[in-house]
């Protein structure tokens, strides 16, 4: 995958996060955006500045800085870091001054320990993901980020002024992280919401990263919009692409995704209810026309799977075999020894050929976990991987990328088949 594909173009921006010869882009005459994975942006007052996330340590040291210091030649005051993930947090330490404040929410010094406690599971499930596009644009290396903890911890709340601009913090649970908030200028109608609403402002979220992360809880993502929409800002500031602007805009915007998130749930809620199975909800839970957005991030079926259980767990209550550390898979070598490897991808073929790619991977799978090198179930696979990769027309990054990621290891089991 090129990171010339308009999909990327949203993380590597080009690559341009760490290139030092490229300005901060002006938005407004006080506020300027450093170009990142996630974007840093630095508001002028008429005393010390304000930064408003630090990027990775390697684009703070690449970039971020030598472009504010063109800017502004002394260090921060503050430092708003508005979520507890890297490319928010990473490059605190490179932009701190000898009397600057690092700003965040309360809980991130939990969220963190967790981070730090998972941090090789982590990054294991990021690197399968992410790893082919982001090398070379950003370390994946430590997750948990800086070494330290913040100066000032916000609860709800948390407002000041410097050189004579305001700023509130507010707290925003529902975002990418639980920890997460915006920032609020009030006087000056901006707010800066950062990966509040995934990396694709106006796109489904992701209620449940196929990375890894903790769940996200849908009524707390309402709620979080619902806050920002409160403010009625004229400018509004995501950690991904260019502002929006103009307060009618910004306004159908978020009402649009809060109308359709609140549709899933209530579909979702409604079908459990009924007694539906989550596979059955998945299927027929849809938006509708004047509800469609964008799913490149987050997808309405995984989003109905993260709201099922948010509410109920993980015991289905469909069978018994749940209760147990024995996964299906356990009985693969007595499929396969009953009906034959050969028969078993015969049909994975048939399910291929008439278009119903998962159920051939559901028996490919089997036979593979018994002859992990049987060249007829890895080339089924592989077609399927494919089918499902050219269905998905490019447009959910993490389903691309899982599978390419897939694609490529068949390839490699492929030629060790040989």
């Amino acid at each position: 995958m090129s990171n010339d594909d308009p999909i990327l173009a949203h993380l590597t921006r080009d690559a341009a996060s760490t290139d030092a010869s490229i300005d901060a882009t002006a938005i407004t005459d006080f506020i300027y955006m450093s170009l990142g994975v996630t974007n840093s942006y630095l508001v002028t007052t008429a005393g010390r500045s304000v930064i408003v996330n630090a990027g990775s340590e390697q684009e703070a040291v690449r970039a971020h800085l030598p472009r504010y210091r063109r800017i502004d030649p002394n260090p921060p005051i503050y430092i708003i870091t508005t979520q507890s993930h890297r490319d928010q947090m990473g490059g605190v330490p490179v932009l701190v001054g000898p009397d600057t404040s690092w700003i965040a929410h309360e809980t991130s010094t939990t969220w963190r320990a967790d981070v730090r406690m998972l941090h090789d599971l982590y990054l294991r499930r990021r690197n399968v993901l992410w790893s082919e596009i982001l090398d070379g644009v950003v370390d994946l290396g430590n997750r948990a980020g800086p070494n330290r903890e913040p100066d000032i911890l916000i609860g709800d709340s948390w407002a000041f002024e410097v050189g004579g601009r305001r700023f509130e913090l507010l707290s925003t649970p529902g975002g990418e992280t639980t920890d997460s908030i915006v920032v609020w200028l009030p006087d000056d109608g901006v707010v800066f919401t950062s990966n509040l609403f995934g990396p694709v402002f106006g796109s489904m979220p992701n209620l449940a990263t196929l990375r890894g992360d903790k769940l996200r809880s849908a009524k707390q993502f309402i709620s979080s919009i619902e806050r920002v929409r409160s403010l009625k800002p004229e400018l509004l500031i995501t950690g991904h692409g260019e502002p929006i602007r103009g307060q009618g805009a910004i306004g159908e915007h978020l009402l649009k995704i809060r109308d359709a998130i609140q549709h899933i749930h209530d579909r979702t809620v409604e079908g459990m209810v009924a007694g539906k199975h989550l596979a059955t909800l998945m299927s027929e839970v849809a938006l509708p026309p004047e509800l469609a957005i964008p799913q490149s991030h987050g997808k309405t079926s995984w989003n109905v799977r993260s709201i099922w259980h948010e509410y109920i767990g993980w015991f289905l209550m469909e069978s018994t075999t749940e209760l147990y550390p024995v996964p299906a898979a356990s009985v693969s070598p007595d499929v396969v020894e009953a009906a034959g490897a050969e028969e078993l991808v015969q049909r994975g073929k048939g399910h291929l050929e008439s278009g119903r790619p998962v159920e051939a991977l559901h028996l490919t799978d089997m036979v593979l976990d018994v002859l992990p090198l049987h060249r007829g179930a890895l080339s089924t696979r592989r077609g399927a991987l494919e089918k499902l990769l050219a269905h998905s027309a490019g447009e959910n990054l993490s389903e691309v990328m899982w599978l390419r990621s897939q694609i490529v290891q068949t390839d490699k089991d492929l030629e060790d088949a040989q």
